[in-house]
């Protein structure tokens, strides 16, 4: 059994959807016999959502309250340490992570910027996770341009499964990178059948941060692919629902075009309602982010993983993903509104076979156990 600490960020947006990605890599190695901590650390002012209020604050009682409740589940309520914008200590104290850190065996950094590594200094692997292939990689080489140093691991992932092979547009920004797609726990998350009346449906972002300019080029959000599948709905008898965040969400025009449109904050407001839309929906509908596309990535997503898992079958733009799993049976990747149009007929025309697909995809390419396990092997542990 090894220690690890995992450092990634739940308190601090509390949303489902978020706190699902990373609750698959906690139980994941818990299943696999390991001691496992979670660690973050609130950076700047103002970081904290509340999404009750619908505000950003220093005041972290509402995540904190919401995490431990969710840790409780999975008996990790006492192993989390949260550090505040104004440095207090909420749940193991100072003293305490920073002898878990020397006496750890990996710390996984999945999104703390750094915020961890002089505690880890002492602990025996350290390995960074990329959950935004693409826009990382072009930040870190364009710091390694200037003569900045980039921070230090032993071992560097990436959701970007085709970064450094043919095709892929990515810089390694001189890095050797290992691969992993998310996991999800199809212990946790059982398949369920299908509602009739179910609508195919996407999570997502309208616009998650600022474009990224790299060699004379501008990548960016969904925002830039969606137009592509603007007017899907009117081709297709397939009902798709939107939850869609973000700055300038444009949902007169979705309207129009026939998409059906749901508050974001009341589908993702907790883990629970989460996982309770994706159970009423038929299935999901994904486009992705301009880099992921435009870079050939290989880029899958954590929230597809869950809709397979529960036996929804997935319809999602091709990022070059197709090249890891297997595609026109429960999972179909597409570049345009015929190919998803061709990918619903598919599967209203017989959907229990594609949702029985959807799961052994998840079982046999995206379980926990598997996928984690793996990358364990990787850095000899």
């Amino acid at each position: 059994m090894a220690r690890i600490i995992v450092g990634s960020w739940m308190v601090r947006y509390p949303l489902g959807a978020a706190m699902s990605w990373v609750l698959q890599y906690l139980t994941g190695l818990q299943r696999l016999g390991h001691e496992v901590f979670f660690v973050e650390k609130a950076l700047y002012w103002g970081e904290c959502f509340d999404p009750e209020q619908q505000i950003m604050t220093n005041d972290a009682s509402y995540g904190l309250s919401v995490v431990r409740n969710v840790l409780a589940r999975i008996d990790m309520q006492k192993r989390i340490c949260f550090v505040d914008y104004d440095g207090n200590y909420h749940g193991l104290r100072k003293n305490e992570i920073e002898d878990i850190f020397r006496s750890a065996d990996l710390f996984i950094d999945m999104g703390t910027h750094g915020a961890w590594l002089q505690e880890a200094e002492k602990t025996r692997i350290k390995i960074f996770i990329d959950g935004d292939p693409g826009f990382v990689q072009m930040k870190m080489e364009m710091k390694r341009r200037e003569g900045k140093l980039l921070r230090e691991y032993d071992f560097y992932f990436s959701n970007g499964k085709n970064i450094g092979t043919p095709g892929c547009t990515i810089p390694t920004a001189g890095i050797e990178w290992l691969t992993l797609y998310h996991p999800v726990d199809t212990a946790l998350y059982h398949p369920h059948p299908a509602p009739a009346d179910g609508m195919f449906t996407s999570i997502m972002n309208w616009q998650s941060f600022d474009m990224v300019e790299f060699e004379g080029k501008q990548y960016g959000n969904k925002d830039i692919e969606f137009p592509k599948f603007m007017e899907l709905p009117r081709f297709t008898k397939a009902s798709l629902e939107l939850a869609a965040a973000g700055k300038e969400v444009p949902e007169k025009t979705l309207s129009g075009y026939g998409w059906h449109l749901r508050n974001p904050h009341q589908v993702t407001i907790s883990l629970d309602s989460f996982i309770d839309y994706v159970i009423a929906s038929a299935g999901e509908f994904s486009v992705c982010k301009h880099c992921y596309v435009t870079t050939s990535s290989g880029w899958f997503s954590d929230r597809s993983a869950v809709y397979l898992a529960l036996g929804r079958p997935v319809v999602m733009q091709e990022t070059g993903f197709s090249r890891h799993l297997p595609c026109g049976n429960g999972l179909f990747a597409v570049n345009d509104i015929e190919e998803a149009v061709s990918a619903f007929d598919n599967i209203l025309s017989n959907p229990r076979h594609h949702s029985k697909c959807a799961r052994e995809i998840a079982e046999e390419y995206l379980d926990t156990t598997r996928i984690l396990q793996s990358s364990l092997n990787k850095i000899g542990l």
